[in-house]
């Protein structure tokens, strides 16, 4: 039996995406979020509070990074969703990770973290469910060891953890669990 829970934002799994921005006078700023995705083949949806620092950095360079977090990484992922660039002047230094500034758009590239979407603003969004970014992935740029033979990302080697609304953990994802587009196929016999 399903016990009713009520109005929650309960979906499984979650992404843990640290957009990097740059403020007006170059510093880098980096904030974990998990309400975005993916919304077409080569566009990203970014949902995010208005009064964020990175909000603000959005606005102005039309242009953000969006990188996938990994494990070896998790504190420092976590702690751009703690802290705010807003009260904190040296968030990213704090971190002690690296940045470039992306060859595609005017934003930086956190050197740490093995997979990286390189974005510019298609259209930035003001409706009564909240602040929305639409952004162009106009390059991907991924490390070697993520890759597999072909050249591919494997998500066995990314690394890569996921948020879970329900508890507020994290959880680490990799394992092969079956083939999309074929696992199911024997159901089309029937």
């Amino acid at each position: 039996m399903k016990k009713e829970l009520g109005v929650k934002p309960y979906l499984f799994p979650m992404p843990v995406l640290m957009i990097a921005t740059y403020d007006q006078e170059g510093k880098v700023d980096v904030m974990n979020m998990a309400w975005g995705g993916i919304c077409a083949e080569n566009m990203v949806a970014l949902n995010i509070d208005e009064d964020h620092k990175t909000a603000k950095n959005i606005k102005e360079k039309m242009a953000f990074t969006l990188s996938i977090a990994d494990v070896d990484h998790l504190a420092e992922a976590d702690f751009f969703g703690i802290a705010t660039g807003n009260k904190m002047e040296d968030k990213f230094q704090r971190s002690g990770l690296h940045a470039v500034k992306s060859d595609k758009v005017d934003a930086p590239v956190v050197e740490e973290f093995p997979l990286t979407l390189e974005c510019k603003v298609a259209e930035l969004q003001h409706t009564a469910y909240g602040f929305r970014v639409l952004g162009e992935i106009v390059n991907v740029l991924a490390e070697d060891s993520v890759l597999d033979e072909k050249g591919r990302v494997d998500p066995a080697k990314l690394g890569a953890f996921v948020f879970d609304q329900f508890q507020n953990g994290y959880y680490k994802i990799g394992e092969k669990c079956g083939q999309a587009w074929n696992s199911g196929a024997g159901l089309m016999k029937k």
